[in-house]
């Protein structure tokens, strides 16, 4: 008996008969790179404090990762296609677990940077190959099923970072979020070579590495000007913004008139193929945003650690994966269309319960939401995964799954841009409202402006204060000192509560507001996904649709069967 799978899958005369158990370590390698941003969100309060991190530090820990990932996704993606979708994937998995070793051992902010910025190359190479060996290794009647166990897998993950962080956290340093990957590393390498069969494109022309240079240029200075942007409109955003839109100039006019483009934006004059983008990047900008200050909220509001917040994010997860069984039974039924926006309705009503947030509401008033968000992650993601897939044949897989996983990248980082930056406004201005009759110096308000972790940090240096004076007064022998001490505790105690009150209130009337754009935002991308989408009866060989075997023009076309056929440039 054979011990690693050798046999390419593309020579296979029938389905690969262990298909389900090389889902199983797509799904892990998977789970992986997902975990790695969001268990950070949990971990970054003792980051911060263990290694003297600024705010500006904290940023570039996180974007250190998202940059690398979103921008050479594209360009390794058809490596992977013309070479090995295999050996893509474990590059990457050796990649990303020697960065994660690194981080656990480095000492300083800029160790730390590099390091996530070694996993975000690896998970560059990960994500895209995961999806496009799913779509190698199983026939088109099995593809969607699985995609929706892989997209649900991506659902779950965001949920289960933080509740896995917390647990590590419970016991050990920030060093264990990082080194909780190699073992899992360790074993998706070893389950690689011994359950998935290697996979390349049959017939693959020579790779367009210009318009792949291009394309890394044009999409790190978008998620560069998207992290900069919201600090002002300084050099940095503004030159983030002019190569931002000269690299996607060059880009589009390259791949134009190249013979044999990396992504040729003539795709995009196809209404599934652009609807279900546009859908995943509203969908993941309202899903990350939310998420971005649900867990500040949880946890500095509501005062859960960070187990207690990972276990409060579980009936996400938990709808997560009923959302997926609905996409499976509902999408033959209704049609990919009706799933995808019920899917973003679903969002929407998710952000309109949080703007009923407010100072007095506990966890109870947070379940609902939670609940609505993971069921239309399940419901909207797999059918636009499917029907981004079924726009590429099969010599490019790799391409159109990095098409889908960089547009999910950049609706994660547009919504924390756009959401972050308004909450971060809405909360400073409702602060220095609540604040206004009190007697708190223009540098401490400063200071509590700049977050809700510092707003509490001022409230309970206050209290700090007040403990010291009340130490003082205990210990004066002057019956009258010991008075005006007290008197004075007493005063910078209530102000302190006060305080705390007040950071607590613009906080959730902040998350209110936020969430009530980011549902204006959501419910208008829904009306125009469902005007730009066509009904079931246009999508018959879409995705979840068909029950074609490989081979059969439907898996080369996918959910573009009943739209005008695309043929590409002329060579």
């Amino acid at each position: 008996m054979r011990v690693f799978m050798n046999e390419p899958v593309e020579k296979m005369d029938r389905p690969y008969a262990r298909r389900w158990w090389a889902l199983l370590v797509l799904c892990l390698s998977l789970l992986m790179i997902v975990m790695a941003n969001t268990a950070l969100t949990v971990a970054a309060p003792s980051m911060t404090q263990d290694l003297g991190l600024t705010s500006t530090d904290l940023q570039w820990v996180i974007d250190g990762y998202t940059i690398p990932y979103a921008a050479l996704m594209l360009l390794f993606a058809a490596i992977g296609d013309k070479y090995s979708r295999r050996g893509a994937l474990v590059l990457g998995l050796v990649l990303f677990g020697g960065g994660a070793i690194w981080g656990s051992l480095v000492d300083s902010a800029t160790g730390v940077i590099a390091a996530r910025a070694v996993m975000g190359v690896g998970a560059a190479l990960i994500m895209p190959a995961t999806l496009s060996l799913l779509a190698a290794t199983f026939p088109r009647a099995e593809r969607t099923k699985a995609i929706t166990l892989w997209a649900g897998t991506a659902g779950f993950a965001i949920a289960a970072g933080p509740l896995i962080a917390g647990m590590l956290l419970e016991s050990s340093g920030w060093q264990s979020t990082f080194l909780i990957n190699v073992p899992v590393i360790a074993l998706a390498i070893v389950g690689t070579f011994v359950l998935v069969p290697p996979s390349k494109a049959a017939h693959s022309p020579r790779i367009d590495y210009a318009g792949g240079l291009l394309s890394v240029v044009w999409i790190a200075a978008l998620v560069f000007t998207l992290i900069e942007a919201p600090h002002g409109w300084d050099a940095k955003a503004l030159t983030g913004t002019v190569v931002t839109v000269v690299g996607l100039v060059a880009f589009v006019l390259w791949e134009l008139h190249h013979p044999h483009p990396l992504l040729d934006p003539r795709r995009f004059a196809n209404r599934t193929f652009t609807g279900a983008n546009i859908a995943v990047v509203l969908f993941l900008l309202a899903v990350f945003g939310a998420f971005y200050y649900l867990t500040q909220h949880l946890q500095f509001v509501l005062q859960y650690d960070a187990l207690e917040t990972g276990i409060r994010m579980l009936p996400l997860a938990g709808a997560v994966f009923a959302g997926s069984a609905l996409t499976g039974y509902l999408t033959p039924r209704i049609g990919m269309k009706a799933t995808i926006v019920a899917g973003m309705v679903g969002g929407t009503t998710s952000l309109v319960l949080l703007t009923q947030v407010d100072k007095s509401s506990s966890y109870g008033d947070f379940v609902a939401p939670l609940i609505a968000l993971g069921l239309a992650i399940g419901l909207a993601l797999s059918p636009c995964t499917d029907a981004i897939m079924g726009a590429f044949p099969e010599e490019e897989l790799g391409v159109g799954s990095a098409v889908n996983d960089t547009s999910q990248e950049l609706g994660g980082a547009i919504g924390i841009a756009i959401l972050g930056s308004l909450l971060s406004t809405s909360y400073s201005s409702n602060l220095s409202d609540a604040t206004a009759d009190s007697k708190l110096p223009a540098d401490a308000l400063s200071q509590a402006q700049d977050s809700v972790a510092a707003g509490y940090g001022v409230a309970q240096g206050i209290g700090d204060q007040a403990r010291q004076l009340a130490e003082q007064a205990a210990r004066a022998t002057d019956p009258q000192q010991a008075a005006q001490l007290k008197e004075q505790a007493g005063q910078l105690t209530d102000g302190a509560h006060r305080m705390a009150d007040a950071v607590g209130s613009s906080f959730a009337d902040a998350v209110a507001h936020t969430s009530l754009v980011g549902a204006a935002i959501l419910g208008v991308g829904a009306v125009s996904v469902a005007f730009l989408l066509p009904g079931k009866d246009r999508t018959a060989g879409a995705g979840m649709e068909s029950d074609s075997e490989p081979g059969e023009e439907t898996r080369t076309s996918g959910a573009l069967e009943k739209e005008p056929e695309y043929t590409g440039p002329n060579p």
